[in-house]
């Protein structure tokens, strides 16, 4: 999840945007512990990916990418939607090809 008020989010507080795109939030009812020994994981498979790219150890970059999806599934910003209510997954869509682009999404805090 992006630190609070970095970008604008969804009125349903589904996705954050970056450049027009929507990008799945993580899953709000995690706790917080679980939530952060996800994002420790998450960071850790990143820095591999970064080592193993450095080094040119295709095998070493290939299970930290799946290590860093295995983490942003845990997390709920990738896989299954966390949310109940049956509403599509419009993660990583350009938010103008979706009903969002219908709403008035918050601006930008000052």
């Amino acid at each position: 999840m992006p630190p609070p008020n970095k970008y604008p989010s969804t009125p349903d507080g589904r996705y954050f945007i970056v450049n027009g795109r929507l990008w799945r939030m993580s899953n709000p009812n995690l706790a917080p512990e679980e939530r952060q020994r996800l994002v420790d994981l998450l960071m850790q498979a990143r820095r591999q990916v970064g080592a193993a790219v450095k080094a040119g150890d295709a095998e070493a970059e290939r299970l930290a990418r799946a290590a860093v999806d295995e983490a942003k599934r845990a997390l709920g910003e990738r896989g299954p939607v966390w949310w109940t209510d049956g509403a599509p997954d419009f993660n990583r869509r350009a938010v103008a090809n979706t009903p969002y682009a219908q709403q008035a999404l918050p601006r930008r805090p000052a």
